[in-house]
């Protein structure tokens, strides 16, 4: 609920790509402008964006579309432990429990982002859940394959999770019904999604661009960042200074390893950090295609274990269960805690920052500076902003971002001249630009204009 209630209220549902899904909203195009191009993402084009298209042309009023989009996309974690709540059977509701955790620990990492693993990851611990317990029915195949299929669509790596589900069930046994059931979904799930590939490509402009992009998703520099050294740095500072910390006083370790380690996050954050973790959100939906699955494993092998179907002897089990269960519990709780502090005052940071930024672009937007040699007299460059507030910047649509913070009627494009990729070809944009729509035409006709300066 915290997800929702922080995006709505400072419109992170425009930061990044999040502006051009917007605008796309806005102006009625959402599947000419750029889904067309993903269509192995459609979940979150059905689940998110067309109600939002949709509502744009009941209602009239293009903000009101923007709004519901945030607010369908930022519910998908809330939605998703509904319905892991509702399909787990195991004893303790433990799927459940690390759906909860995992929601918790990860999705941090890309909020703000509108990476389309968000809702990959909500799917994916009711999709474990449902086919562990759903019943061996034509009513419950149907449902795991309705989530299997529903998952498949949201991101490409979703087929990962999809995998791994799939993996996690070989515990019961690789003659065990529900096994055997996952995994003829599976290769269903699979030729689905390489037939829409074939049926619907993406634009010639896009080939080369997603295949840079899946060439680097599993790119180890990724994690190379601010972030994540803190959050590693973080626990394994804790874990030492326990160790340390329990030879004088074994009951309240935990409680005095976590103090200190606050005092020097404190340091820290108030001397030294200078850092923002914004645009490393988008490199971190990689860590939620690989940290989700391993959740997701202990997550099934606690519920497997409970529930006795564990098909064979697999040395330490029990071992692992108990640790799980019952040991450690304090100073994991006391991990927990610290690393969700680390969440609130990054994610705290990031939204400081935006808001200025935000405020910037807007003020550029509306005024009356211009960089005609950018091809127009009203397009204005970015440089212009200061560079620290800068940082929050995605190149490709600062000028969609402009035009939503202007309340779609800006004097000014805001464009980052150094930008490369352009997401409308000229055809597409003047197409939209001379259709009936709730947003002003002559803002259009600024989009048409830029477009049409870089594609063809």
């Amino acid at each position: 609920m915290a997800f929702v209630l922080v995006a709505l209220v400072y419109r992170l549902e425009l930061y990044a790509d999040g502006a051009m899904f917007s605008y796309a909203v806005a102006v009625q195009d959402v599947w000419a402008f750029h889904w067309h191009n993903i269509s192995g993402r459609t979940s979150v084009f059905l689940l998110t964006l067309l109600p939002a298209e949709f509502y744009v042309g009941l209602s009239g009023d293009p903000w009101a579309g923007v709004f519901v989009y945030g607010l369908l996309f930022y519910l998908a974690p809330l939605a998703g432990l509904i319905g892991t709540f509702a399909a787990d059977r195991s004893s303790g509701r433990i799927i459940f429990l690390y759906a909860c955790c995992s929601t918790a620990l990860l999705c941090p990492l890309i909020f703000g982002f509108p990476t389309e693993m968000w809702l990959g990851h909500a799917i994916f611990w009711p999709t474990l859940a449902v086919s562990h317990y759903a019943n061996r029915t034509v009513v419950g195949t149907g449902i795991v394959l309705v989530m299997f299929l529903t998952l498949a669509f949201t991101h490409e790596g979703a087929l990962a999770l999809e995998f791994s589900i799939v993996a996690i069930f070989a515990m019961r046994g690789v003659r065990d019904a529900s096994f055997l059931r996952a995994a003829a979904i599976l290769i269903v799930v699979l030729a689905a999604c390489a037939a829409v590939k074939i049926v619907i490509p993406p634009d010639e402009y896009y080939t080369e661009v997603f295949l840079r992009a899946a060439l680097h998703f599993f790119d180890l520099k990724i994690f190379e960042v601010t972030i994540v050294a803190l959050l590693f740095g973080t626990m394994v500072l804790f874990y030492v200074l326990l160790a340390v910390v329990s030879r004088l006083t074994p009951e309240r370790a935990h409680l005095y390893a976590a103090a200190i380690v606050v005092g020097l996050l404190s340091i820290y954050w108030f001397w030294f950090d200078r850092s923002i973790h914004a645009s490393s959100r988008y490199y971190m939906r990689t860590a939620l295609v690989i940290v989700t699955p391993m959740l997701g494993a202990l997550a099934a092998l606690l519920a497997i274990y409970g529930d006795s179907r564990l098909a064979w002897s697999v040395p330490g089990a029990e071992h692992v269960v108990t640790w799980l269960k019952r040991r450690h519990a304090l100073p994991l709780a006391s991990v927990f805690m610290l690393l969700t502090l680390i969440h609130v005052v990054e994610t705290g940071k990031f939204i400081s920052a935006w808001t200025h930024y935000s405020a910037a672009v807007a003020a550029l937007a509306t005024s009356n500076q211009s960089d005609p040699a950018l091809g127009d007299t009203r397009f204005v460059s970015s440089n212009r902003i200061p560079a620290d507030l800068n940082r929050l910047s995605w190149f490709s649509t600062t000028p969609y971002l402009s035009i939503l913070l202007a309340d779609f009627e800006p004097k000014r494009l805001v464009i980052d001249p150094n930008g490369n990729y352009f997401w409308l070809s000229c055809a597409t944009a003047t197409a939209n630009e001379r259709a009936q729509r709730a947003v002003p035409p002559g803002t259009r006709q600024l989009i048409s204009i830029y477009s049409c300066l870089h594609r063809s």
